[in-house]
Formats: C-alpha cells, structure tokens, sequence
C-alpha cells in the first residue's frame, strides 16, 4: 500500500492580504488586488499597473528578526508564508520526530536588489530611448549599494536559507526555478520524496516578486503583459475574448506535507491529502505553449494516472472525475486557448461539466510562487464547498467554450482537484489534491 500524505499546515502573503482567511474572504468577493505600480515610477512603460503586495511587515512573523537582516522581498514573503503553515500544522507545539527528517523543496525566484532603479531614479544614468546604462554610473551606484549580503541575497535559494534557519529544518534541501510552474513542481517533489520514505515533513512552495523595471521591461518586451488602459482591475481578464496579457503580481505560498503516520503521530489534523503529481516538456519554443496542448495534457494525465482518476469515467453519483481546475489562466491569448484545448484532449466529451476558473484575475500572475497560492486555492474550496471566480469576464471567446466560473463565487460539492501551471520554456506541472477521509 502506497504511502498516503496529507497537509496540514497553508499559509499565504498575497496581493489581497497575508492570511487565510481575508484572502479567501476576498475571492469569494472577487477583489482585484491590481493597482498603479508604487515600486518605482511607471507612467512611461507600457504596463504601469500590478498586483504589490501591500503593508506587509515579515517581523511580525519570525522569532528574531535579527536573523534576517537585509532578507529580500522574496524571503520576507517566504518567512510570513511559511511562518503561517508551521504553525497551522501545530510543529511549533508538536514537533516532527526528527528534524533531520523534515525538509523543504521551493520553487522560489531570484531577490532582485534594484540597483538599476537606483541608478534611472537618482543618478540618471539609464537611457529610456536607448535602453542603455553609463557604466561609471552604475559602478557608483553599485559601490553604494551593493555588499555581500546583498550579493547573496539575489540567489533563488536565499528564501529556502531564511525558512531553514528560523524552522531549524535540517532535512532535504531543494529549490527549483522553473518559471511560472516552478512551486507546483516543488509541491510535486515534496511529495514524491515523501511517498519514498526520504522525509516525514516537507515545506513546500514558492516565493517571488517580479515587479521591477527590469522584470516589467522584460515581459513587457515579451508581449506577456496586459497594457489595457482606464481601470487597473479590470486588466487581468483571463479566457475572456479581450484578453490581452496577465497582470505582475508578487507574494509567496507555502505549505507543510507530511506522511499521514507521521501527521497522527503527533497529533496533527490532515486538511487534505495530495494523491498525484505530473511533470512534462513541450521541447517546443521557449516562448511558445505546445500549440496543440500535448506537455499540458501529458502533465495533467500523469497526475491523474497516479491518483487513479480515470478522466473519462463519471463517479458513481454521477458527477465528472475532477470537480474542479484551478486553471493557469493567465489571460494571454495563447496560454487561455492552449490549456483549455488541453483539458478537452485529457477529459474529453466531460471537460464542459468540469469548472475551471483562474484567481490570477484577482491576484495577479505571481510567477514561480503561483502555483502554491493556487493550490491552496484547491484545497480552501474543499474545505468550504466555494469554487472562486474568474473575474472580469464579460464577452466570451467562441473558442473558449468550458466552465469558466464567470464573475462570482459559487457552491459546490468539491472533493477532488486538479492544479495547473505551465511555464515559460514549455515546463507543465499538474498536482492532485482531494479532500481527507480517514
């Protein structure tokens, strides 16, 4: 019999807050976390809107603050995520057996130190037109604010550093950078190390921010972002026919799996149980999704295969297989049509009774930590029987002809969902999750 894990421990730091409940309390309400970019002055990018994370202060969160002294955005949101899971799986009261044994598989992005901004805002060393930086200003700029934590604190696997000190985790270390997929990957793994007996407890998620002149500037040049006038919030409009990009967000998810031995052995409530994971390449563009669906498709029919879910086979109450997607609905024009061509390929004449929203209408596209966030997106629908919206859906694509769950949340019986994310380089990732029976 194969090893069962459970979560039981979620914590977020979104757009739309830093805890479980008002975050949740605000997709039901179909809030936009999208506003004018404050990081830096905008007015003259294309895009001059995203979804910041707002009046979030990580000392609230940790035991000593000292400890993290000069901590990019990226670990400061990693700590209050992970900070927020840890205690909701109770290891601050009943710790796991072995610190050895519990570990962490991230899927965070680089900590950008914004010496650039530094450089176009106070010296007036970068050139708009030309996209050129005067070398003898950057240098300066570099000399003022560059030091060796800063130096370090750009590497993708300082928030994994940061969790590992303030948790004292000495298991199993891993951080992954695979774009927009890359912290559903690392629920994946976490999970595939724990079914083979490597570890009783993983951290597993993903943290990152993106919203910079050079992240802006880059997928701006991309033709990746939405650059609709008039109303912020009304940008990010996934499967919707006007689409025209995704909106920058920012912020982290995190949760704590663990084996459901050793979550009874020490008392802990399972929330949910992750029963599959799949993984696939499109070895297509590196900027282009697979145009027929087919990494897609293999990632969510290999998670499937390994929940035991027949995608074409109704339950015996009648309803569909999945009772719900949490679709990677950018609101690009190809990621929107390709994966809902995917879910049709996997599930056939039952995709249209399946729902399948995107809360990246809500919170943005928060990058390598998206996956995460939407996960636990899957498993709060469980607990309270809601499905979130997609919002902003107003005029539907003749293409694009699945259950989107337009504009408001609804009821749901839900038991069983599918998680996607697709990133840049044609790297799919699907995960499984139902609803925890004893």
């Amino acid at each position: 019999m194969s090893v069962r894990i459970v979560v039981t421990g979620m914590g977020w730091v979104t757009p739309l807050g830093h805890d479980l409940d008002t975050v949740w309390g605000k997709l039901m309400r179909g809030a936009s976390g999208m506003a004018p970019i404050t990081r830096f002055d905008a007015r003259t990018f294309p895009t001059t809107f995203a979804a910041e994370v707002k009046d979030f202060d990580v000392s609230s969160f940790v035991k000593d603050m000292s400890a993290h002294t000069g901590a990019a955005l990226n670990s400061r949101f990693a700590l209050g995520a992970a900070s927020q899971a840890w205690r909701q799986a109770g290891l601050h009261e009943r710790p796991a057996r072995d610190a050895r044994r519990v570990g962490i598989y991230l899927g965070a992005g680089e900590g950008v130190i914004d010496t650039l901004n530094y450089v176009a805002t106070n010296l007036k060393g970068w050139n708009a037109e030309t996209g050129q930086i005067d070398g003898k200003l950057w240098a300066e700029a570099g000399l003022r604010l560059m030091d060796a934590v800063r130096e370090i604190e750009q590497e993708p696997n300082m928030p994994l550093a940061h969790i590992a000190r303030e948790f004292g985790v000495r298991g199993p270390a891993y951080n992954c950078l695979t774009a927009c997929a890359a912290s559903t990957q690392a629920i994946g793994e976490a999970f595939s190390i724990l079914r083979r007996g490597d570890a009783d407890v993983m951290i597993a998620g993903g943290a990152h921010t993106m919203i910079h002149m050079l992240g802006i500037t880059g997928f701006n040049r991309l033709t990746a972002l939405s650059t609709s006038s008039g109303d912020p919030s009304r940008a990010s409009r996934p499967f919707d026919l006007t689409r025209d990009g995704f909106v920058m967000g920012e912020g982290s998810g995190m949760l704590i799996l663990e084996t459901l031995e050793h979550a009874q052995a020490r008392g802990a409530e399972p929330i949910a149980e992750v029963v599959g994971y799949g993984s696939s390449a499109d070895a297509y563009r590196i900027t282009d999704i697979q145009p027929e669906g087919r990494g897609a498709a293999a990632a969510m029919e290999q998670a499937l295969r390994m929940a035991g879910i027949d995608p074409h086979a109704r339950r015996s109450d009648g309803r569909a297989p999945i009772d719900y997607i949490s679709a990677h609905g950018t609101g690009t024009k190809e990621n929107d049509s390709i994966e809902t061509l995917a879910v049709k390929r996997v599930f056939g004449d039952l995709a249209k009774s399946i729902p399948m929203s995107s809360v990246k209408s809500m919170l943005g596209h928060l990058i390598a930590a998206a996956g995460a966030v939407e996960f636990i997106t899957c498993v709060l629908a469980i607990r309270h029987g809601m499905l979130p919206p997609t919002i902003n859906y107003g005029t539907p694509d003749p293409e694009l002809d699945l259950d989107y769950v337009p504009n408001s949340a609804r009821p749901a019986k839900v038991d069983v969902c599918l998680s996607n994310s697709f990133g840049f380089g044609g790297q799919n990732d699907t995960v499984v999750v139902t609803r925890f029976r004893p």
